[in-house]
């Protein structure tokens, strides 16, 4: 038996329980891994408070990220005793996840634990560095150098923009961090490597086609109105990487920035990202995080704590990561 936190779902309404459960009842995969860190991500929050349509079946054990020990395998990639870490993949979401001490998952899906990182460290990376790791390589790979200017990273307070902040100050960029919670979190975000915070109240007004050319790069978290704003005050050759949609899926802009200044705009997706790009983007992470970052940029719960948690990230009242101990 096994401790997991369970959602269920009836008449629209989405509850959440924490549960013992039998191995026997895990879904079908190649590995079977003894859980000891997830981690809380926005789409968690979403599932768990039912605020958004996450999960495609219930009964659904939530957690789009874990780490943990290598209990039985039938893959001969894998080991008994191998530490591994999953992200994405649609786990938490159609396949139970990692808020649950134990879980049964395909090899494919799987990245061996890199030898830097102790299990709650990768969790405090997760989904949300893995995803900003690869929003920085994206930048570099676009010819985007430290030398060409500043780079603007928006909803910076959360967890996709704590590490991208974080990731870009340790190889030399200046950073520009926006968030709506600057006089809470200004500081904070200093101390992760930013060069000054602005305010999201400044990128609120609906953009111009064009206007005053100010950012070199941009790792965008929210879609939407900021996005349209923020591309249209890219530099000439610049190139936004676009992996969220906090402020919305919609995208209110006009081709000038593109055909005029010639602004890339590169999406990053994590989920299914092939085998070689997470384990190169893994590799990379674990050589570039300051151990400050996991100090100041993280906090631990418990699976009962997650309910709570779960609401305040869906609220926007979450700074940094937030670990799951199970």
């Amino acid at each position: 038996m096994f401790k997991a936190l369970v959602l269920d779902q009836a008449d629209k309404i989405t509850t959440s329980s924490i549960q013992e459960l039998d191995v026997s009842q895990l879904p079908e995969g190649d590995v079977l891994i003894d859980v000891e860190y997830s981690s809380l991500n926005y789409k968690d929050g979403l599932a768990i408070t039912g605020k958004g349509k996450i999960c495609r079946q219930f009964p659904m054990v939530p957690g789009i990220d874990l780490v943990g020990t290598v209990a039985e395998s039938t893959d001969d990639r894998y080991t008994a005793g191998q530490k591994v870490v999953l992200t994405g993949w649609g786990v938490g979401e159609g396949h139970w996840g990692g808020m649950a001490q134990k879980a049964r998952l395909k090899a494919d899906w799987l990245v061996p634990l890199p030898e830097k990182l102790s299990g709650d460290q990768a969790m405090k990376i997760g989904t949300a560095g893995l995803t900003a790791m690869l929003c920085v390589q994206a930048l570099q790979d676009a010819g985007i150098t430290p030398e060409k200017g500043e780079i603007l990273v928006t909803g910076a307070s959360g967890g996709v923009g704590s590490v991208a902040v974080t990731l870009l100050a340790q190889l030399g960029y200046q950073v520009v961090a926006v968030t709506g919670r600057a006089s809470e979190n200004g500081e904070w975000l200093k101390a992760l490597g930013a060069s000054r915070v602005v305010e999201r109240s400044e990128f609120e007004e609906p953009a111009r086609p064009l206007e005053k050319q100010l950012w070199a790069g941009a790792v965008d978290t929210a879609g939407s109105k900021m996005l349209a704003k923020v591309l249209a005050q890219m530099d000439y050759d610049g190139a936004v990487a676009a992996c969220g949609l906090a402020g919305g899926f919609d995208l209110p802009t006009t081709v000038m920035p593109f055909i005029l200044r010639g602004v890339k705009l590169l999406g990053v997706d994590s989920v299914y990202a092939p085998y070689d790009r997470r384990q190169k983007a893994w590799s990379r992470i674990s050589d570039l995080l300051p151990a400050s970052y996991f100090q100041d940029g993280c906090r631990e719960i418990t699976l009962e704590e997650v309910p709570e948690a779960a609401e305040a990230i869906t609220n926007g009242q979450i700074k940094g990561r937030v670990v799951i101990k199970l």
